[in-house]
């Protein structure tokens, strides 16, 4: 299910839309072909009444990882990763949802992590710091983290050189020279541009 259009601003674009890696499913696909392989194993090496009892209760584990998985599948459905033009957005949940938002300009880095075994079939994890209440935010079974975070990077300076592109608009009636240089040292004082972006826009902004 994708990211639902009313969620978006009019202004915004979507430019990456996630649910979690198939690994989210590695748990309980495991366990319903552990129970099948028991069940077949009974099935043919066992006779008379154990054979019989084993082969209830392999039966009763096989609809509970066949609910488990399905449970699994509802949830992967229903959770999203979203990067925009403006903002990070995380939904999860069926029937209580929840939800977390980080606007680009917020974001103080990026970072992500990823085992042996997560590298080889391209999932892991992303820990993003912001400057909001939370500090920081940590979402697991991402597909391919180090393109997200190149991704999310693009997205912020993209964010950043409309913000700061000069007006078209002349001097008395847009915002001046001067009103930009402003927002470049509140910026850079933020953390939200390095001394090297913070020169950069400054030198286009006097030509």
């Amino acid at each position: 299910m994708p990211l639902p259009r009313k969620l978006l601003n009019d202004y915004e674009t979507l430019a990456l839309d996630l649910h979690p890696h198939w690994w989210y499913f590695a748990a309980p696909v495991a366990s319903l072909t552990a129970a099948i392989v028991a069940a077949l194993a009974v099935l043919t090496t066992l006779e008379g009444d154990l054979r019989r009892g084993l082969s209830w209760l392999l039966l009763a584990v096989i609809v509970l990882c066949a609910l488990w998985l399905l449970v699994r599948y509802v949830m992967w459905a229903t959770t999203n990763f979203a990067v925009t033009s403006h903002r990070i957005i995380f939904r999860n949940g069926v029937l209580s949802r929840q939800g977390v938002e980080i606007p680009l300009e917020r974001v103080n880095n990026v970072n992500f992590y990823q085992s042996l075994f997560e590298r080889l079939i391209g999932a892991g994890d992303l820990l993003i710091e912001s400057a909001g209440t939370d500090g920081q935010q940590q979402f697991t079974d991402i597909k391919h983290p180090e393109r997200v975070q190149n991704l999310i990077h693009a997205q912020i300076e993209q964010k950043n050189d409309r913000r700061l592109a000069p007006s078209a608009e002349p001097a008395s009636g847009g915002v001046d020279v001067a009103t930009q240089l402003e927002r470049l040292v509140a910026l850079r004082e933020r953390g939200a541009l390095t001394d090297e972006e913070f020169e950069s826009q400054k030198r286009r902004l006097l030509g």
